[in-house]
């Protein structure tokens, strides 16, 4: 949390020194395209962007691989589902900011059965055998709910593509998640820091061929992630299933691997 926090602040302060010219408003299709981008801080989040795929060359694709090759996929999936199944109550705070009460008695149902029948989790017992499929639902999400415009697109170092709404509601969510605050002592920290860097390794596990393909076919990576971020989180606001393309919400490495679709619109 501070380290989002430190890094929120240092996109607000490095980020004004970096801030792009806009086209001359002679050049209409170029002014249209600058303000569809809504990158006005594009010197900086490209540079940001270099650090952080320097971070991810460097270890996090590394560890990805490593534990790809070294956990089998049924142990894979049960560790997303138990990661997933953590998530639960900050979604289901979500469901009901966001007034969305079918939502919100599913996520509550979901957690109820996975933590029992489930074995904490491991086994999405509540879609197999009941029917209940999960979602998302993050306070960034919520924000955007009420109304609040997202502001312009950030890029930070481990963050990953963001934005100042996405940025508040990941450090909500951060702080009002009830595992950050249940227990103490060094057995609870040391299972928050398992927690912490499974969540990390099952992300970029995730979407390691498709930030591969990125890199290999893209002539602009920086672009395509951040048209990807914002159809995923078009797709996620709407309840709607998105494109397989990086896209943020956790953080961890500048992308979150893709988001079921949800049974209605909202």
């Amino acid at each position: 949390m501070r380290l989002r926090s430190a890094l929120l602040s240092a996109a607000l302060l490095l980020g004004l020194a970096g801030c792009a010219t806009p086209p001359p408003a002679t050049d209409r299709e170029a002014l249209q395209e600058f303000r569809a981008n809504n990158d006005p801080l594009e010197p900086f989040n490209r540079a940001m962007f270099q650090v952080n795929d320097a971070i991810d060359m460097v270890a996090l694709r590394p560890a990805a691989v490593v534990y790809r090759t070294v956990v089998p996929p049924p142990l894979r999936t049960g560790i997303r589902n138990a990661l997933a199944n953590l998530r639960a109550p900050t979604v289901l705070a979500n469901d009901i900011l966001q007034a969305q009460p079918e939502r919100a008695f599913r996520t509550a149902a979901r957690f109820a059965i996975n933590s029992t029948l489930g074995l904490g989790g491991l086994i999405d017992v509540a879609e197999w055998q009941f029917g209940l499929p999960g979602h998302r639902e993050d306070f960034g999400q919520t924000l955007a709910v009420w109304g609040l415009g997202e502001g312009p697109y950030l890029f930070l170092p481990v963050i990953g593509p963001s934005n100042p709404r996405d940025l508040v509601g990941l450090t909500v969510d951060a702080v009002a998640s009830p595992w950050n605050w249940i227990g103490q002592g060094e057995v609870v920290e040391a299972l928050r820091w398992a927690r912490f860097g499974l969540t990390i390794l099952d992300t970029r596990e995730e979407v390691l061929d498709t930030l591969d393909e990125v890199r290999r076919t893209s002539l602009d990576p920086y672009s395509t992630i951040r048209s990807g971020y914002r159809q995923r989180r078009r797709a996620e606001i709407s309840n709607q299933a998105g494109p397989e393309l990086p896209s943020p919400s956790t953080g961890f490495g500048s992308v979150i691997p893709q988001t079921p679709a949800d049974p209605g619109p909202r």
